[in-house]
């Protein structure tokens, strides 16, 4: 039976809906085979000595997983620090592993005030890794997503539906439209999925999520970086834009810099890790030093 088929009988059958539902909800805590043979450390570790008085400033510490600070906060996008990311079995995760290590350990973090999460897909709302973090920090979610967090024990969860915003503290947030798709396991079809504008009083960026080629991001005002996705589009097409579509995408944000994300992490599609990236720089040509971060643990500050 071919992987298709077997999704689609699956979806047929209410009892294996509600098992990969429930495996989908693993906090992690029995994982320890996930923690043999962990992925090699990135290349480049961040500076944060003088994070704090940093007007503008981001690291990616890989995947979809960003460190921001703008308006005098620190903002973490899509945390992921599993060596694997999927439904739970037991000791272990049925998914694709890591095969670098987060910049950062969740030791060595600033302290976190606000959490944004795109989505529900697992390499963007890694439970295991919630479970871990202050459940003091706020958190913004795509609508129809909180149940998958609420157990968690986080006392400060909001949805956003596209074009809806939340003020925290001095920064707004406002949930943008993007071209992908929320299902978790097989059948939650209702989950949303967002990208977020993200703005202070002296500075705006926007973090893209998931998403396939489009033109939503044309209404918006120039943004100092954007922060969009340009990896697992073979043959994922519909719901992830290729280097090329995403540096078009970066034009119509008007963007003075882009932090790719989204690659070199795990492996979720057939294009070569590296291809991406080389592609990205490719068609950027002389403005390839708006590419603000090139491997895991590059920091970018504004001037």
């Amino acid at each position: 039976m071919t992987w298709r088929a077997y999704t689609d009988w699956a979806k047929k059958r209410p009892m294996v809906l509600r098992l990969a539902d429930r495996l989908g909800r693993s906090r992690g805590r029995l994982r320890f085979f996930d923690q043999l043979n962990p992925p090699p450390r990135a290349r480049c570790k961040p500076d944060l000595s003088n994070w704090n008085y940093h007007d503008l400033a981001a690291v990616w510490i890989g995947h979809a997983t960003v460190l921001l600070r703008i308006g005098g906060m620190t903002i973490l996008t899509d945390p992921v620090w599993s060596s694997r990311v999927g439904i739970g079995l037991g000791p272990l995760s049925a998914g694709p592993r890591r095969f670098i290590a987060p910049a950062l350990k969740l030791s060595e973090l600033p302290p976190i005030d606000l959490i944004l999460i795109s989505h529900a897909h697992f390499d963007h709302l890694d439970r295991p890794t919630l479970h871990r973090l202050s459940k003091n920090i706020p958190i913004i979610t795509a609508a129809g997503t909180r149940d998958l967090i609420d157990d968690l024990g986080f006392a400060n969860v909001s949805e956003l539906k596209w074009g809806e915003s939340k003020q925290i503290e001095s920064v707004r947030i406002t949930a943008q439209r993007v071209e992908h798709w929320g299902a978790r396991t097989f059948h939650d079809t209702h989950r949303g999925f967002n990208g977020y504008l993200i703005e202070s009083p002296t500075h705006r960026v926007l973090y893209g999520g998931d998403s396939a080629y489009h033109e939503h991001f044309k209404h918006l005002e120039k943004v100092d970086l954007a922060i969009l996705g340009i990896a697992a589009y073979n043959p994922w097409i519909q719901g992830h834009a290729t280097p090329e579509q995403t540096w078009q995408m970066t034009h119509h944000a008007k963007a003075e810099r882009l932090l790719p994300m989204h690659h070199s992490t795990f492996r979720l599609s057939h294009e070569p890790m590296a291809e991406p990236m080389q592609r990205l720089l490719s068609i950027a040509g002389a403005d390839r030093d708006r590419i603000v971060a090139h491997q895991v643990g590059d920091m970018w500050t504004a001037v």
